[in-house]
């Protein structure tokens, strides 16, 4: 799934900053033309998480809280530099998920951010959309590996041997489990094959810098570890 995020903050500076790291992560990200058009860009925009600022011009962030809560259920993390406790309270009780207080250190937003999205959109009956695994972010739908902005296509083989490491959770899964894994899901992967598809993974994953997360165990098989 491609996240896109709805950033409301009239500081330009801090605005520029959070859409280059936001990016960086390989989020869409996009802003209101106008402090006045902000419900009409939110329908256009259809975005996963809003980032909202207090103070901005005309009206302030609990409005528009108010107001997109009236039509959706998305994720809001409110930003603000006001320290008073009853700031935090009314943004919780109008709906917010999180309210980070200014400054801040981005890494933690982004942790934020990340653990909003993935309680968020993370299930859908039951099946993960999006796995986290080493900073990277790996799309069950689309078949894709990302991370930092770069993106990976994967065959069919090689994301499902890929998935089985990772959801193995730290266990070694040996040749002739991912085999017989793969042969049940009508892949028909011999010894060979399976050669040449970790082989071919690997080479893909050197692209994002985490080809050494998966470790081949002599005698054993392989295992999905975190750096």
């Amino acid at each position: 799934m491609d996240m896109k995020i709805y950033i409301v903050e009239d500081d330009n500076h801090l605005l520029d900053a959070l859409t280059k790291s936001l990016r960086n992560w390989s989020y869409g990200v996009s802003s209101p033309s106008t402090f006045e058009n902000i419900i009409e860009d939110f329908l256009l925009i259809k975005p996963h998480l809003v980032i909202l600022d207090i103070q901005l011009p005309k009206y302030d962030g609990f409005h528009w809280c108010r107001e997109i809560r009236a039509i959706s259920n998305v994720p809001i993390v409110f930003l603000s530099s006001r320290d008073h406790p009853m700031d935090m309270i009314m943004a919780m009780n109008i709906g917010a998920d999180d309210y980070v207080q200014k400054p801040f250190n981005t890494d933690i937003l982004l942790a934020k951010i990340q653990a909003i999205l993935r309680r968020t959109y993370a299930y859908e009956e039951g099946i993960k959309d999006v796995i986290e695994w080493n900073e990277a972010l790996i799309d069950m739908k689309r078949g894709v590996i990302r991370k930092g902005g770069k993106e990976v296509d994967l065959t069919k083989n090689e994301f499902f041997i890929l998935t089985a490491l990772v959801k193995a959770n730290n266990e070694i899964i040996s040749r002739h489990e991912l085999m017989r894994m793969l042969w049940e899901d009508d892949q028909f992967i011999n010894d060979n094959t399976l050669t040449a598809n970790m082989a071919r993974l690997r080479q893909k994953l050197s692209i994002l810098g985490i080809s050494e997360a998966i470790v081949t165990k002599k005698g054993l098989g392989y295992l999905a570890t975190t750096l």
